[in-house]
């Protein structure tokens, strides 16, 4: 099969061909149709996560159809239109048998822990437990967006923020994350601000349902924000991860606030000073929130075929597998309004 690897960290990957993987057991391998170019696929590249062997197929936003299963597998037939999240849960941990396998004590990630999905075929394994169908009417590239970006968002706003109809809800960064989370948290009926350096992000953060959109490079962007929800966001999210952003959020709210943080925090950003005063004097909530599992998926596509969000809005720049490598590399100082998309390959 056509993959893209680098054998190794920064340096420029390359279109290359090497063997069709093979489904274990309990897995499957799936023809990818879509996936997305994510900043986490950055980090990676980076070599930010020490969980990757050298060398290596990036991706983890995937959608397509199953190519084959292995013997164990029940629940799924070859041509199955699916995604899967980009945390894989083992099956077996004290944290998957309790439903929460997007912290899984063994997961596994495609494009971190094993090879990913910026190519033909991708193994996914455990594929019982982790693999979600698709509505027959969405296409690939949207349902490649749902994995990582869409899925990540909606259980930081609707299960770890627990936003509800008349908050007020910051964003503070507007790329596919970000985007969504605005989409997800406007349909909820909150009052949403979305923060971004980029004019074009902004306008489409409008667009998506943001009440009032702020320029990061404003010098006091807590104070905007409090000025404008007068007195404070409920809850505020860090979708970009990095340690200006991370402040501003926790700065940005009124007392009791929930602060949850969605963008990787690495490199540089892993250990960020934290305002632990303005937090124990006012009692703010810090939270982590680290993908979704398969099973909150009907949630999502539910809000999805209702017509209250619409994650298809969210998808940018569709190009073919020869040009991820290009896109991948720049990802940390160019991003597309929009997810970038391989959907040729």
């Amino acid at each position: 099969m056509k993959a893209v690897l680098f054998e190794n960290f920064r340096e420029a990957p390359k279109l290359v061909t090497v063997a069709d993987p093979v489904p274990e057991p309990h897995g499957v391998v799936v023809r990818v149709m879509a996936t997305g170019i994510c900043r986490s696929d950055w980090h990676g590249w980076m070599g930010h996560d020490d969980g990757i062997a050298l060398p290596h197929v990036p991706g983890h936003e995937l959608a397509g159809v199953v190519e084959a299963a292995g013997r164990d597998v029940t629940g799924w037939r070859v041509g199955d239109r699916v995604t899967v999240p980009f945390i894989c849960g083992c099956g077996s941990c004290s944290e998957c048998n309790a439903g929460h396998q997007q912290v899984c004590l063994h997961q596994e990630q495609p494009g971190f822990t094993h090879w990913g999905s910026f190519a033909e075929y991708v193994a996914i394994h455990q594929a019982d437990l982790n693999l979600v169908a698709l509505p027959g009417d969405m296409d690939f590239a949207t349902a490649a967006s749902l994995g990582c970006r869409f899925a990540t968002s909606f259980r930081a706003v609707v299960d770890q923020g627990r936003v509800s109809a008349g908050q007020w809800v910051a964003v503070h960064g507007c790329g596919g994350v970000g985007l969504s989370a605005i989409m997800i948290a406007a349909a909820a009926g909150a009052n949403v601000i979305g923060v971004d350096l980029d004019p074009a992000k902004l306008s489409l953060a409008r667009e998506l349902g943001a009440v009032a959109a702020i320029d990061g490079g404003t010098a006091d962007v807590p104070g905007a924000i409090r000025e404008i929800t007068r007195g404070g966001a409920h809850v505020s999210l860090d979708a970009l991860g990095h340690s200006v952003t991370m402040t501003n959020s926790i700065l940005c709210l009124r007392p009791r606030g929930k602060h949850v943080q969605v963008g990787l925090m690495l490199g540089d950003h892993a250990a960020p000073a934290v305002p632990m005063p303005r937090i124990v004097g006012q009692e703010i909530e810090l939270l982590g929130s680290h993908g979704m599992q398969a099973h909150r998926y009907g949630a999502m596509l539910d809000m999805v075929a209702s017509g209250r969000v619409d994650p298809a809005r969210l998808v940018g720049d569709r190009i073919a597998l020869a040009d991820a490598p290009a896109a991948l590399m720049a990802m940390d100082s160019f991003q597309s309004v929009g997810a970038t998309v391989i959907t040729r390959f």
